[in-house]
């Protein structure tokens, strides 16, 4: 059983089943392991909580080309039907863990739930490959998207994969997105105030384990202040797409998103942030069994399915 302390009555009651489901299958002293046994648990535990593909989702598998190297990729389809828009979705696993299969279910629900084609990165991932290695597989998949579907482009991603979109966004802006839409985005914002301090010590994710991700990353020589590592550093924020950022309330990374929305409308463009209240990070796996973030995660396909349209409800 999870320590509760000041989350006993700050979070949603449901999402204590889930929080120690989670810690049962991934405990947060984890991170002290060797990083293959991390993964190795890690992708168990994705596959306890697979909910399987919704009906009439396909996916088939493929590779793209690189210099030196090929970028494994999923697209998911909805049969019978022709896709209006594209999602280029990159996963959440603090640059360390997951892939394809670690969001497989969540990939096909949005294509369900929306009709567009998803396309699934899986970016190389540290420490075998340290920064930049994930955001240049995530600028060439976006570009080989554009290139190759001809289909309207929508960045969606979740935790680090946030942090991927949004640097895909800031590196090709006034380009082919026509809209980007963050889950919990770590974005490298400001740990003295707001959410850092708030919840530093939150269920699920805490400051610790945010610079332990970003030191795995990190070569030695890695500077806070690099936009394609750190979002939030840029000095432009000026020519990106209509922006959606959806955060947890009990989240250290929460004041991220505020900061992201605040940035983009100060440089004239459009932004919406929504912090969900009384949940934690991750709390996409906990759509089947949690009612408030079954309904997050509405929130969350109804913004994909509106950028992609090339509506903005907000």
């Amino acid at each position: 059983m999870t320590s509760r302390g000041k989350y006993e009555t700050r979070l949603d009651p449901a999402l204590w089943a889930y929080i120690d489901a989670v810690n049962a299958w991934h405990p947060p002293e984890i991170i002290g392991l060797p990083i293959d046994k991390q993964r190795a648990v890690y992708d168990k535990m994705c596959r306890a909580f697979h909910q399987g593909r919704p009906p009439g989702v396909k996916a088939r598998d493929g590779l793209i080309a690189a210099a030196g190297r090929d970028i494994a990729v999923r697209r998911y389809q909805l049969a019978g039907k022709a896709a209006a828009a594209m999602v280029v979705y990159y996963h959440g696993g603090g640059f360390i863990l997951g892939g394809l299969e670690s969001h497989d279910d969540i990939c096909a629900e949005i294509c369900a739930g929306t009709g567009f084609d998803v396309l699934s990165v899986a970016y190389r991932l540290a420490p075998e490959h340290v920064h930049p290695a994930a955001f240049d597989d995530a600028v060439t998949a976006f570009e080989w998207a554009a290139a190759a579907t001809g289909l309207p482009l929508v960045l969606c991603g979740e935790s680090a994969g946030g942090n991927l979109a949004a640097g895909v966004a800031q590196a090709t802006r006034r380009g082919a997105a026509i809209g980007q839409v963050l889950i919990y985005p770590e974005l490298g914002g400001d740990e003295s105030t707001g959410s850092y301090v708030e919840h530093a010590d939150a269920p699920l994710l805490s400051l610790h384990d945010i610079a332990f991700y970003r030191d795995v990353r990190s070569t030695k020589a890695q500077s806070s202040d690099d936009p394609t590592f750190s979002p939030l550093r840029d000095r432009d924020f000026s020519g990106l797409p209509p922006t959606m950022i959806v955060t947890a309330e009990c989240d250290p990374l929460s004041s991220d998103g505020e900061t992201y929305r605040d940035r983009i409308l100060a440089s004239g463009g459009k932004a919406w942030w929504h912090e969900e209240p009384r949940l934690v990070h991750s709390f996409l796996r906990a759509r089947t069994t949690v009612p408030a973030a079954a309904e997050a995660f509405a929130r969350i396909i109804a913004a994909v399915a509106a950028l992609g349209k090339g509506e903005w409800p907000y």
